[in-house]
């Protein structure tokens, strides 16, 4: 009787059920996850030190182009070239930009030029005007 009593509770176990286990997935998943996090933060970090170069950048291309000296007629066009093209990134300044390029040509590819004429002045301090109530 003991071992039918025994033989009689052993029928009454069932067998080991199977517990799908997802935790190598969820591992991964949060590698992956952390990975891309991570990733992101420095694009978006690496983009807002760009920016800011840049804004830096024009900054001192404003004050390079405030700081011309028009006594040298030829080193000042060269200047003022050279600093009003690297500004010229709207439509605004690059239109002013096409306008005053043509006016300095006459002053840089001569032995010897004369002084700066008082509308190539005008058209460059509108351009100066203009580049800095856009930085």
């Amino acid at each position: 009787m003991n071992e039918e009593n025994l033989t009689a509770q052993l029928r009454d176990i069932k067998p080991l059920l199977e517990i799908p286990d997802s935790s190598y997935y969820i591992y991964w998943g949060l590698i992956i996850f952390v990975w891309l996090l991570v990733f992101g933060i420095i694009f978006f970090i690496l983009k807002r030190v760009w920016e800011n170069r840049k804004i830096n950048l024009a900054k001192g291309y404003l004050q390079a182009l405030k700081n011309i000296d028009w006594k040298e007629s030829k080193k000042s066009a060269y200047d003022a070239t050279h600093y009003a093209r690297l500004l010229a990134t709207d439509e605004r300044k690059k239109e002013l930009f096409s306008q005053l390029e043509p006016m300095l040509e006459k002053y840089k590819y001569k032995k010897e030029v004369d002084k700066i004429d008082e509308e190539t002045k005008k058209q460059f301090n509108l351009y100066v005007q203009v580049a800095d109530e856009r930085i």
